[in-house]
């Protein structure tokens, strides 16, 4: 199956395709960011694929390469029983566009990326902190994300003062 879905993908999309790596009979197939949602849509509408489930959307953060982050999509087919993972390289700064319109889940982890990377998805409907709170500044999973002891205000109760943790 793996074999047909890198052929269809290289004769539909040959100029997206950057790289291609299979690990444990899974397949991992780098894309260029700009056609992700034409890639997904692909192999969620084809017939021999149905790529029904998007099980979820990461990032890696890889602070010496350039492009710095990868998003990560690994797709399932409940009907077929097979597994592909789509990964999409981006830096510092740039946006990734959304599968929100092929997947309605990716909106939340979408907004988890956003929250813990910084990673921007253009065309989210509504893309903003889902873990840290708003004030929160900077993200936490980057590798450049201080790691020394900070002060935690917990306001438990409007009538009592907060408490600060040490």
């Amino acid at each position: 199956m793996h074999d047909l879905i890198l052929k269809k993908l290289k004769e539909r999309f040959a100029e997206s395709i950057l790289e291609v790596a299979e690990f444990r009979k899974e397949p991992t197939i780098v894309v260029r960011k700009e056609y992700i949602i034409r890639i997904c849509r692909f192999l969620k509408d084809d017939p021999e694929f149905s790529f029904n489930f998007l099980s979820d959307l990461c990032a890696v953060d890889w602070p010496e390469r350039k492009p710095r982050f990868e998003v990560v999509y690994n797709l399932y087919s409940i009907s077929k029983n097979h597994r592909v993972r789509l990964k999409v390289r981006v830096d510092d700064g740039e946006s990734v566009p959304s599968v929100t319109s092929v997947w309605s889940t990716a909106d939340w982890h979408e907004r988890e990326a956003f929250d813990m990377f910084g990673i921007k998805f253009e065309g989210h409907p509504d893309l903003r902190r889902i873990l840290m709170s708003e004030d929160w500044e900077g993200h936490p999973l980057r590798k450049d994300f201080p790691l020394t002891k900070e002060e935690v205000m917990f306001n438990y109760n409007k009538d009592r003062p907060p408490r600060i943790m040490k």
